[in-house]
């Protein structure tokens, strides 16, 4: 990806694992002080800090990393829950759990708790064009079966077709046959419809770029992203980034001792996934084979570098159609569901 031009504003919100990317250009860097920035939101599900801009040696995220080196880098900031409905409704709306009364999936803060605005209601109502693309709010009840519209968004969010078959039978396993793996590497020709979820997502917030290039109006445009949430299903070049022979394993995989039960989770929708229940692995502490756990870590790896190559597209069509003068850029991701892997 080539390097920003000068006056990109960028935000680069990286809530990661407590941590965060952010940089904020001024606003007189836009054509005027009277123009209002856009801003694109990319949301992220389940990304650690596993990126070179936090340091991490092996992992490959050149675009990301290239988006943190123009940004300030917070390393002391907290998701609100581990869990993805409460912490994207915490962050989208500004209030911690305790406001907006949810810690799962199955309430929707507007009726449950409080009539609280969001952030991009916050622009819509102050003249933006706000989009959605993909995972932004969590699907299902926590936003109202609708992505909180239409009090977030100026016209119905996009959704790949092709995330419907994210937990089906398309991965390809050593017997010749198809499963429903947690370790997913596919040949993309091979899937439904010849594409992945996050290609879509990619392609349609291009599309959306373009369209509001020539728009009299500013605009908000929020990009979720499914990687490196399980499964993990990515186009298989990627794993080739990432020997066995080079994977390390997790420095602390025991159980603390002491530990709460109501404190460790057991990946029950892990333990569903055929490859991981081929293991039989005893509930809830059962340890994962050592071979096993290398090759989790290394499709989580290989999920993050194919992320990191939609931001990198995405980040180059705002450079190409010259919009990067004007738009604040945010990176975040929601939360980690950290996998324990005992040993």
């Amino acid at each position: 990806m080539p390097p920003p031009r000068t006056g990109r504003c960028l935000l680069l919100l990286g809530l990661v694992l407590g941590s965060v990317c952010v940089t904020l250009g001024s606003q007189a860097q836009a054509n005027s002080t009277t123009d209002a920035l856009n801003v694109l939101l990319i949301i992220v599900d389940d990304l650690r800090p596993s990126l070179g801009c936090y340091g991490d040696k092996l992992v490959r995220s050149p675009n990301i990393d290239q988006l943190a080196s123009h940004s300030l880098l917070f390393q002391n900031a907290f998701a609100q829950q581990a869990v993805c409905a409460p912490s994207r409704v915490s962050f989208l709306t500004g209030r911690r759990p305790d406001t907006t009364r949810l810690y799962d999936f199955n309430s929707y803060w507007r009726v449950h708790a409080g009539n609280f605005s969001t952030i991009p209601q916050y622009f819509k109502d102050n003249g933006y064009v706000t989009m959605s693309v993909g995972k932004v709010f969590h699907p299902g009840i926590s936003s109202n079966h609708s992505d909180d519209s239409p009090y977030s968004w100026s016209f119905p969010p996009y959704h790949p077709s092709s995330e419907k078959y994210e937990n089906s039978k398309t991965c390809r396993g050593p017997d010749g046959e198809l499963h429903a793996n947690l370790l997913c590497p596919v040949d993309v020709v091979d899937v439904p419809e010849g594409t992945l979820p996050d290609k879509q997502s990619t392609e349609e917030a291009i599309r959306l770029l373009e369209k509001m290039k020539t728009s009299a109006s500013p605009f908000f445009l929020a990009v979720g992203y499914h990687k490196p949430h399980i499964p993990f299903r990515y186009p298989k070049e990627f794993q080739k980034l990432y020997p066995l022979e080079n994977i390390t394993l997790a420095p602390d995989p025991e159980v603390p001792d002491g530990l709460p039960p109501v404190a460790y989770n057991p990946w029950m929708d892990i333990r569903q996934r055929e490859d991981v229940k081929a293991l039989n692995i005893s509930v809830p502490y059962g340890p994962i084979p050592v071979d096993f756990q290398r090759k989790i870590r290394q499709s989580y790896f290989a999920s993050v570098s194919y992320l990191d190559t939609q931001v990198g597209h995405l980040l180059s069509a705002l450079d190409d159609l010259q919009l990067a003068n004007s738009t604040i850029v945010a990176f975040t991701s929601d939360h980690v569901s950290s996998l324990r892997t005992n040993s």
